[in-house]
């Protein structure tokens, strides 16, 4: 059975900034027992399968790393309908996608939950590497605190 409240961390642990969400989710899978009502997955890179993670939830929260135009490292809080996305699609695999088409997908199915929150995170470096720059590192409390304060919410 699917528990009301989902957390998605999204991200490539092998692109150093861009792993962010997925360094973030599996901190709070180690701890899940903390939160019963809520279901914590690694959704990797997303794609079109974040379609079905999100149906049949009241709450959908998405952890990823966003060029937002701010310092490296700030986190930011927002819906869907209040980002508008510049991701340019290849279409080389069905791996590959825009967050918010799939969001919109989503609503158009009557899969979207009542709820959806987009937490993003500012990169300072993407590239090749599996570590965080320092920037990011030195962030992790105040990502781990937002993150719980959705939670609460």
């Amino acid at each position: 059975m699917k528990k009301d409240t989902l957390v998605l961390g999204l991200g490539n642990p092998l692109m150093s900034d861009e792993a962010i969400g997925y360094i973030l989710i599996n901190q709070f899978i180690a701890q899940s027992d903390k939160y019963p009502s809520v279901e914590f997955i690694d959704a990797g890179t997303g794609g079109i399968s974040i379609l079905h993670l999100i149906a049949g939830r009241k709450k959908a929260v998405l952890i990823d790393c966003a060029y937002m135009g701010t310092a490296p490292g700030t986190i930011k809080k927002f819906r869907p309908d209040e980002v508008e996305s510049l991701k340019k699609l290849a279409h080389h695999s069905l791996h590959e996608s825009d967050m918010l088409k799939v969001i919109e997908l989503a609503k158009q199915l009557d899969y979207c939950p009542q709820q959806v929150i987009i937490l993003g995170i500012q990169p300072e470096r993407v590239g090749v590497g599996q570590k965080l720059s320092e920037t990011l590192s030195a962030k992790m409390n105040d990502y781990i605190a937002a993150i719980s304060q959705e939670l609460t919410l």
